[in-house]
């Protein structure tokens, strides 16, 4: 840039200089083998695609890993990693060095590599700048080959477009939508828990069946289904993100049940979920006297003796009850899975 005096321009600010400086002893530009040989050039554009090209190869290889190789259902490769973690980490990371690479291989073999002296402007360039900026972008775009080059901008969107696809693939992981018919194992999807007939309600962390003889007025006790804790891996953090429920005891006469739950209790014995319908946080501080129980998230307040109706707070909705009965040994069990979608509410409900 020129370093010339400046005149003082007028409302106080300075002249723009006027022209850059000499060269400052730069050595002189080299050409590249690919700028002077067209036949190097061609044999560097195919070096170019072909990466290119690899990438998209990795990225259907990424699709294949993931349908074949099943998280938790395949051969550990080492360091504790399965193969579908090691699979679907290599080929993604493949696909995406290839494309890093090839542009790597493309600016440093086929773009243009002078050197490109900017005048300094104001704020706000001029028109002619602004022209001349114009030009210079359609220049540099020329010069990268491009247009003149169609195997390379083929290959690189192919690629990309390729690679691209595979966020939408992993979607897939986020699980089954609310209205997606359930799979054929029990308690999978949105709209249903591991719950039953007759399945027992157990105390949580012990597993040990809760008598309803041995409940008093005023507990309140976490519990889960029997078998929750026979799960393992996906399956049981999914069950225990949904299934645990809280057992309250309170005078009889004190209940006012909901339409068709006047057999949903046991001698004063209800039972609802532990989960929040507002955002899904764990719930069990209980107020005995109004038989309230609170959210420690967001202070949802719901009143257990009256169908867990929402008192106070955010939550649109009550905690779905669960029915309950007692078996021949005198444990209380379930009469059937909870009859509404357990949690927050989403849009499948119309809520």
């Amino acid at each position: 840039m020129s370093i010339k005096p400046h005149d003082q321009a007028s409302g106080g600010e300075l002249a723009t200089p006027a022209e850059p400086i000499a060269d400052p002893g730069l050595p002189a530009h080299t050409w590249r083998p690919t700028d002077v040989d067209e036949r190097l050039a061609k044999r560097a554009e195919r070096q170019v695609a072909g990466l290119f090209a690899l990438s998209a190869v990795f990225t259907i290889l990424f699709f294949v890993s993931y349908f074949v190789f099943k998280v938790g259902d395949n051969w550990d490769v080492g360091a504790g990693l399965g193969a579908s973690t090691v699979a679907l980490g290599s080929t993604l990371g493949l696909a995406l060095l290839c494309i890093g690479i090839g542009i790597i291989q493309w600016a440093r073999k086929l773009m243009a590599d002078h050197e490109i002296v900017e005048m300094r402007h104001p704020a706000r360039s001029s028109d002619e700048d602004r022209e001349v900026t114009i030009a210079a972008l359609g220049d540099g775009l020329e010069e990268s080959g491009i247009a003149r080059r169609p195997l390379i901008r083929n290959s690189l969107f192919g690629a990309i477009g390729v690679i691209a696809l595979a966020p939408i693939v992993l979607l897939r992981d986020l699980g089954p939508t609310p209205g997606q018919v359930e799979d054929e194992e029990e308690g999978k999807g949105l709209e249903h828990t591991i719950w039953k007939q007759g399945v027992r309600v157990v105390r949580d962390v012990v597993g040990t069946p809760i008598r309803a003889a041995d409940l008093q007025i005023g507990d309140l006790v976490n519990a889960v289904p029997d078998g929750l804790f026979d799960l393992e891996g996906v399956d049981l953090q999914a069950q225990k993100a949904k299934a645990p429920v809280i057992v309250v005891r309170m005078e009889p006469d004190e209940i006012t049940p909901g339409p068709g739950r006047d057999d949903w209790s046991v001698e004063g014995i209800v039972c609802y979920s532990k989960i929040c319908s507002h955002v899904g946080c764990p719930i069990s501080l209980y107020e005995r006297t109004t038989h309230h129980v609170l959210c420690p998230c967001h202070q949802s307040t719901f009143d257990l003796a009256d169908s867990a109706r929402v008192v106070f707070g955010p939550a649109a909705r009550p905690l779905p009850q669960l029915p309950l009965a007692v078996d021949s040994e005198g444990f209380l069990v379930a009469q059937s899975d909870f009859t509404e979608p357990v949690g927050p509410s989403y849009w499948g409900r119309g809520e």
